[in-house]
């Protein structure tokens, strides 16, 4: 058996569209792991991801009416700009100005002709007096076309200048308008990620068949893991799963999920971490695919199994902040299944490659929320208490510096979508489709 992993699409979509995840993430964070689960009621999940739903519908619908709006205002500035706009008229002006300057220099040029032509054409007996007053005549319209062509000159420019600025206008409000279009497209790549969403947690939960029961003494825990990790070099650790319990368990299957960003917290830095495990059964290193281990095995009761873990970081890789989740679930072949309470979290700074990592020791759980005397079983969300647990809920994993720190950095949707899918993937245990 297998563990289904029928929302992680969704959330995984939803992880690349901040807004859908920021809107469904109540719904997980408010969530109870399946193990500690017995009344569906409890499940606020589908509820909040129809609210998520709706709430991406009603943006996508007030983008493209805001759309539609946008390209009545295109077509009346665009219409204005031939006619009425203030630059329109100004490029009328100046290109009427530029013909009558055409028009001016085209007659100062005929004048000179004709004044050229008077002069070549007086007769040898012509008087010094009519000589002088016909060259006059022909400096006087030389000068006056010197005129008309720089005037000529000046009115094409002006005309010129005009017509860019008018149409300057028409490519901003082209591009005004296309703002409305981008908006569109986001709001409908948000919309698809809610509808996926929902309709993936509606199908989990007509499938789903009894919930798994919580094992607190199914335990995963980490050894090794250090605080601090340096680009460009590899880290050994290992991963004790042991079945405290009086049961058998017929597989085990280990979720390890690490996920990482900058400093900033804007940037997923994950594409640069390789985790690899093996075990005493398995020697032979493997790549962690999809954050699960699946070939653990059985456990007898009492029985325990180390897994080697190895954690390569690129050379490349930026320094920033890591988180490692840790849980393990089983289950057995006559439909029983069940897992750790939650995923404990563990926290570590990434440093540039040639750092020096300093003195440093090794990763711990952090504390989880846990119940306040005469509560109902669960702190509310955003509040920590006072009394550190080794296992931690999903809702615990928010709460945590690092968490906090990549939150307040805008990277949020990386530590709230890692911890998203792992909530989707346990809920519903059963066999793989």
């Amino acid at each position: 058996m297998k563990i289904r992993r029928a929302l992680a699409t969704a959330v995984a979509a939803a992880v690349t569209a901040p807004v859908v995840l920021l809107s469904v993430t109540p719904a997980f964070a408010d969530t109870k792991p399946v193990a500690q689960t017995q009344n569906k009621q409890s499940k606020p999940t589908i509820k909040e991801l129809e609210a998520a739903a709706a709430e991406a519908q009603k943006a996508y619908d007030k983008a493209v009416q805001a759309k539609a709006d946008a390209l009545l205002v295109l077509r009346e500035t665009l219409a204005a700009l031939d006619s009425t706009h203030p630059l329109a008229v100004a490029a009328a002006a100046a290109e009427q100005a530029a013909k009558d300057a055409d028009a001016a220099k085209t007659t100062a040029d005929q004048a000179v002709v004709a004044a050229k032509a008077a002069l070549d054409a007086l007769p040898a007996e012509a008087t010094e007096e009519q000589k002088t007053a016909a060259a006059a005549a022909l400096s006087e319209a030389e000068a006056t076309a010197a005129t008309a062509a720089r005037a000529k000159t000046a009115a094409d420019t002006k005309a010129a200048e005009a017509d860019e600025a008018r149409d300057d206008a028409r490519v901003a409000a082209a591009r005004a308008y296309g703002v409305f279009g981008t908006a569109v497209d986001d709001a409908l790549a948000a919309k698809i990620a809610a509808d996926a969403a929902l309709a993936q947690a509606k199908k989990e939960a007509e499938e789903e068949g009894e919930d798994c029961e919580p094992e607190n003494d199914l335990t995963a825990k980490v050894t090794g893991l250090p605080t601090k990790l340096v680009a460009g070099t590899t880290t050994a650790f290992s991963i004790r799963v042991t079945n405290g319990s009086d049961r058998h368990m017929d597989e085990i299957i280990t979720y390890v999920g690490v996920h990482a960003t900058d400093k900033s917290g804007l940037k997923d830095t994950g594409k640069f971490f390789r985790l690899q495990w093996s075990s005493e059964s398995s020697p032979k290193w493997k790549n962690v695919k999809d954050d699960y281990i699946d070939a653990v095995g059985a456990l007898k009761p009492g029985a325990r199994t180390d897994l080697k873990m190895r954690l390569t970081l690129d050379k490349a890789t930026p320094a920033g902040n890591g988180v490692a989740f840790i849980a393990a679930d089983f289950f057995n072949e006559d439909g029983s299944c069940g897992g750790t309470p939650g995923a404990d979290m563990y926290e570590f700074d990434v440093k540039a490659a040639g750092s020096k990592p300093g003195k440093t020791e090794d990763a711990k759980p952090k504390p989880a929320k846990t119940t306040k005397p005469g509560g109902n079983g669960h702190t509310p969300q955003g509040s920590a208490s006072a009394t550190p647990a080794t296992n931690g809920n999903l809702a615990a994993t928010g709460s945590s510096s690092a968490t906090t720190s990549i939150a307040l950095a805008g990277g949020a949707a990386v530590v709230l979508g890692a911890a998203a899918v792992f909530v989707a993937r346990r809920r519903k245990a059963g066999a793989d489709a």
